[in-house]
């Protein structure tokens, strides 16, 4: 069924863009089996526009739809993904041409890399795994975006004790079940895709929680939440795993004692940003 928004929009200099109301496409990432990040591509079909390279899939958008509606009707459409899998985590605007128009790129992810079923407008959808995207040939303006897309994988430190100390919920009377169920409710929003404090983004498929105290016996057994047991000071073991080259990593605390101790490389994340993901 078409909608108000398919057709062409034609800029003051002659060029057309598809859609009438501007465009909007999904960029979906899932986890492989190691944990990196692989994003669904569409290889567009001979006849499209720009046929033959590859892209993500989307398409116009309707008057009535909001770009992320778009974005991921598009994509079932196209795909035939269960959008009852996806988790959008935002939106960015990755073309603005003269006369208005746009195209928008939403940013999700699935906890697991989803079934497709192709439609007539793909020769092929492909999880791609995130550093192989660069070598495929590519729609010229999904290549331009994606440079400005593409996620770091990012490793995260948690500081549990801090982080469940910024909660008044009581969870002083049980150390060891707030810490277990904590934990719990992380696993459950992992893995995702961040926002980075230099307007990139991350991909973050585990977080490392440190337990000091009572709380190492919370024990947990999900592979998205290693657990570090700290048996002297937590603070201590924190430093001592954030002390490594090559990633990105980041700390969560509200701790000014711990952040002043960690190398200039880490990053230090507030736990209400953290906290804010379970809502």
């Amino acid at each position: 069924m078409h909608g108000d928004g398919d057709g062409w929009a034609t800029t003051p200099d002659g060029v057309r863009h598809w859609g009438k109301h501007g465009a909007a496409g999904l960029l979906l990432r899932a986890p492989l089996e190691d944990g990196s990040a692989a994003i669904l591509l569409q290889h567009r079909a001979a006849w499209s526009h720009q046929g033959g390279t590859w892209a993500l899939p989307g398409g116009a958008r309707d008057s009535h739809e909001t770009t992320i509606h778009a974005a991921v009707r598009e994509a079932h459409e196209e795909t035939g993904i269960d959008v009852g899998a996806v988790r959008v985590r935002t939106e960015r605007v990755t073309a603005c041409v003269a006369g208005g128009w746009t195209y928008t790129t939403v940013v999700a992810d699935s906890e697991k890399t989803l079934a497709v079923v192709p439609n007539g407008e793909s020769t092929e959808l492909r999880w791609v795994p995130e550093s192989e995207v660069a070598r495929m040939p590519l729609h010229p303006g999904f290549a331009d975006a994606w440079p400005s897309l593409r996620a770091t994988e990012v490793r995260v430190l948690l500081d549990t004790a801090n982080v469940l100390g910024s909660r008044p919920d009581g969870w002083w009377r049980d150390r060891v079940g707030a810490t277990r169920h904590l934990l719990g409710e992380l696993a459950l929003v992992l893995p995702r895709t961040i926002e980075l404090p230099d307007g990139g983004f991350g991909w973050l498929p585990r977080v490392e929680a440190v337990l000091e105290g009572r709380a190492r016996s919370a024990g947990h057994g999900d592979e998205r939440i290693p657990v570090h047991a700290a048996f002297g000071s937590g603070d201590d073991e924190l430093a001592r795993l954030a002390d490594r080259d090559g990633v990105l990593t980041m700390v969560v605390t509200a701790d000014r004692g711990l952040r002043a101790r960690l190398p200039d490389s880490v990053l230090a994340l507030s736990p209400s940003t953290v906290l804010s993901w379970l809502d």
